[in-house]
């Protein structure tokens, strides 16, 4: 027996395709979808066409954002969101000029 192991896709992260956000991200530390890696990169998220930067979660497969409701804050201490619904797009910031762009 040989110790060859044969390449897998696993271990190829580059031939994974363009370098895109994850499907579902959120900046709640407390949330599943939380990535800190990812977000210290920088997202950038288009909604409706317009680009945003006060979302909290999004959705790109699923088509919507969730985006604090002024100020108002829960029991918990923790901002109340609203779900809106729409085609989203997002992209790295740190890619320069015309980043691959992950959308539905």
């Amino acid at each position: 027996m040989t110790e060859e192991t044969p390449a897998t896709p696993e271990a190829t992260p580059a031939a994974a395709g363009p370098d895109v956000p994850p499907d579902r991200l959120a900046i709640s530390p407390r949330s599943p979808y939380f990535n800190q890696d990812v977000l210290m990169r920088g997202v950038g998220i288009r909604f409706k066409g317009v680009v945003r930067t006060n979302i909290e979660e999004y959705s790109i497969s699923e088509g919507w954002v969730r985006v604090q409701a002024g100020k108002t804050m829960d029991r918990h201490g923790q901002p109340l969101t609203l779900k809106l619904n729409g085609p989203v797009e997002a992209w790295f910031e740190d890619l320069g000029e015309n980043p691959p762009v992950a959308k539905a």
